[in-house]
């Protein structure tokens, strides 16, 4: 009789068991059916976007913040080159690019015959920086010695320094493609073919290594690789090599400035540029919110941090005197 009741008892557990974990499944499938993904909105959801290697620092410093802030947004950028990014905007590859170019008046043309408008928001502006290796004494250029290393006429440091003993000029700079090798062709008005000293290596960290171990060299990279105090990789990075002054295209004697946020925002610096998002969403988006927020209060302050100059947010210029 015990062992009767005993068996009993056991099917009646099973059978409240296999009852409960039905019950389970169910509630998972409708739990599943009742919790749909979150529509995407200016806070929230999943985009990839694409941005030029040259301002990779401070896109990564406004994502990570952006997407600390709002706990659905999920942002994940594609570094290119200038050429590839622009191509794969307009290819419709992707909607929203972190860059220094601007659609031209044709490209706004070609979209919009195709519906889709084009919007351009400058959040900051960079400056493109020549580096140079810790035991170059000549760190003073002028526009003109700038612009005679481009156009092949100045190849040796002796034509700078009859002193030198750095011997021929090689210039380094990060990609054929990138935006910053365009920004010199087109303000020196340069052919496609580059003087035989100029050599071409694969992002900006490695124009600053290569410079770093070779005393004869010139490297060309984006201001926000190296301004980031704050930043251990911009640290260690501008701990590495010395920073050219350059003079204003009109030569003023005894005034050369660096690529620091005072000489970018009143262009005293003669080589600046603007960082713009350039958008094609159809909606008001997860892209529209990270151009919101970078051009925000908040958005900006990063980009102050940085070391790079806001474009929205006022600026105020304080003098020291020694």
């Amino acid at each position: 009789m015990k062992q009767s009741s005993t068996n009993k008892d056991l099917k009646s557990l099973g059978y409240v068991l296999s009852v409960a974990v039905i019950v389970l499944l169910i509630g998972i499938q409708c739990s599943s059916r009742k919790s749909p993904e979150l529509p995407e909105s200016p806070t929230r959801g999943n985009i990839r976007i694409s941005a030029d290697a040259s301002f990779r620092p401070i896109v990564d410093a406004e994502i990570a913040t952006f997407t600390s802030v709002y706990k659905y947004a999920f942002i994940t950028p594609t570094y290119l080159t200038e050429k590839d990014l622009i191509t794969a905007f307009l290819k419709d590859s992707v909607k929203v690019v972190v860059t220094a170019w601007e659609p031209t008046e044709q490209q706004k043309e070609v979209l919009l015959s195709t519906q889709t408008i084009v919007r351009t928001v400058t959040v900051a502006y960079d400056a493109i920086a020549l580096v140079l290796n810790k035991d170059n004494k000549d760190s003073l250029l002028t526009y003109q010695n700038v612009n005679d290393l481009f156009t092949g006429k100045l190849v040796d440091w002796k034509e700078l320094n009859p002193e030198s003993k750095l011997g021929k000029i090689v210039a380094v700079f990060d990609n054929e493609n990138s935006t910053n090798i365009r920004y010199f062709k087109e303000e020196f008005k340069l052919p496609p073919q580059l003087p035989a000293n100029f050599y071409s290596v694969n992002n900006n960290e490695e124009v600053i290594n290569y410079v770093t171990k070779n005393k004869s060299a010139i490297g060309l990279v984006s201001v926000n690789w190296i301004c980031d105090r704050d930043d251990s990789t911009s640290r260690s990075f501008s701990d590495k090599i010395k920073i050219a002054a350059l003079s204003q295209q009109v030569l003023s004697p005894g005034s050369y400035f660096l690529p620091v946020q005072g000489s970018i925002y009143d262009k005293s610096y003669p080589f600046t540029r603007k960082i713009n998002i350039v958008s094609r969403e159809s909606f008001k988006g997860l892209g529209t919110g990270f151009t919101s927020w970078c051009s925000s209060e908040r958005g900006q302050r990063i980009i102050l941090k940085s070391g790079l100059v806001p474009a929205t947010m006022p600026i105020r210029l304080i003098q020291f005197k020694k």
